[in-house]
């Protein structure tokens, strides 16, 4: 059994085209798993970017709160600090009160002396006290 030429080159190319066949099939699998390894890559990271969202969400929400309970302490504080300026004020009105009271004494006070000064026979003119008996003049 001779082969001739024609034979043996359709066997050599029925050899590359198998060869080639296997190739195409082999480099056909090999993308898609590289492919399928990068999409479960992505999935992966999309996963770590939902859960570092989550905890940015938290973060959010414990940062919110603190905000309104230091809003709510800010507004307690401006609210003692009205009533502190309210007594302040209230106190002030007192305390001009008592001033008053004191300037209106202490003018009664003179007015008495003064009424004092005028009835009583030891006090000369100019509002010097006359010298008691066996007082020296001045």
């Amino acid at each position: 059994m001779e082969m001739d030429t024609s034979t043996i080159i359709w066997i050599v190319v029925g050899v590359i085209a198998l060869i080639a066949l296997i190739a195409v099939i082999a480099w056909i699998a090999t993308s898609n798993r590289r492919r399928e390894k990068q999409v479960e890559g992505r999935r992966h990271e999309a996963a770590e970017m939902r859960d570092r969202a989550a905890e940015v969400e938290e973060a959010a929400r414990e940062r919110e709160v603190r905000a309104a309970k230091a809003d709510a302490a800010a507004r307690d504080a401006q609210a003692k600090a009205a009533e502190a300026q309210l007594e302040a004020e209230r106190l002030a009105d007192r305390s001009r009160e008592h001033r008053s009271d004191a300037d209106r004494l202490r003018a009664e006070r003179d007015e008495h002396a003064r009424g004092a000064e005028a009835v009583d026979p030891d006090v000369l003119d100019g509002g010097d006290r006359a010298p008691s008996e066996g007082e020296p003049r001045r």
